[in-house]
């Protein structure tokens, strides 16, 4: 039997990474997101490049600190002396998503900057988390009966009032909170992986269709469909995509695939028309 030793592709690799979410390793899958803007990159690299990170941190804790005496070092060197922090001049550039500019640049947006500070503060075995909060992501760490919430694009901790006004900001009108009070708790869930990983990518997704560019939107779609596999709303947006493109048959296929799957969809009506157009074009 011949063993095949090429290189995968970049979706390939994405693909073998997230296979399962038992160890999905967050940290590689994430970097790896830039491999189709970047097709050179090595993504081991990124990973040396915060282990080295992780050996300079570790060298400020002492032997048998306290959880949060680790997590005020660790914030200290992550936000102080490293000087990590939101890119608030060009919050929109695809390049705050991409972990191995972020480390370069120390500039990120808020979910690009977590990932990196959650490896770190896993590996000061801290029980830390990312939370997908409403308006931008956030992390926190439990401490005892209690917890701390930090913003990773200020490396601000936030208090429950702060944590509340801004879900407050976000709660659609006519929304009643339970008992007159907002639910702070079903809001700082913890945020595994998978979820991770499709907020990155749904950045993105946001930011090529704002643009209309629409080579890169199906580049982002095609791991997205590899992700989340039965989230049939990325196959449609995918389809749509590819029919700007001129690839009909694609778009076919995944618009196909949508009305048949989808059954439900508030819109099916409007890409059975659209589906109907793509098979008469010639």
């Amino acid at each position: 039997m011949k063993l095949d030793l090429s290189t995968p592709t970049p979706l390939a690799y994405f693909a073998a990474l997230v296979q399962a979410d038992e160890r999905l390793p967050l940290l590689e899958a994430a970097a790896s997101l830039a491999q189709d803007e970047y097709p050179g990159l090595d993504v081991q690299q990124v990973l040396a490049d915060t282990d080295r990170l992780m050996v300079r941190l570790k060298r400020r804790v002492a032997p048998g600190a306290s959880s949060m005496d680790r997590l005020q070092t660790l914030n200290q060197f992550f936000f102080g002396d490293l000087g990590f922090a939101g890119n608030v001049n060009d919050y929109y550039n695809p390049d705050n998503s991409y972990l191995h500019v972020v480390l370069n640049t120390r500039r990120g947006i808020p979910i690009s900057l977590a990932v990196l500070w959650l490896e770190l503060a896993q590996g000061l075995t801290l029980q830390a988390e990312g939370v997908s909060f409403p308006g931008h992501f956030l992390v926190q760490v439990k401490l005892g009966d209690g917890r701390v919430v930090v913003d990773p694009f200020t490396g601000t901790s936030l208090s429950r009032e702060e944590l509340l006004e801004r879900i407050e900001a976000f709660q659609p009108k006519g929304v009643s909170a339970m008992g007159g009070e907002v639910p702070l708790a079903l809001y700082l869930q913890p945020a595994g992986a998978r979820r991770i990983l499709s907020r990155m990518l749904h950045n993105l997704q946001e930011i090529h269709r704002t643009q209309k560019d629409w080579a890169r939107f199906v580049a982002v779609q095609d791991r997205l469909v590899t992700l989340l596999p039965r989230a049939w709303e990325e196959y449609r947006d995918r389809g749509l995509a590819l029919a700007e493109l001129g690839e009909r048959e694609r778009a076919r296929a995944d618009l196909r695939l949508y009305l048949r799957e989808a059954t439900d969809a508030a819109d099916r009506a409007l890409m059975a028309d659209r589906l109907a157009e793509l098979e008469g074009a010639s």
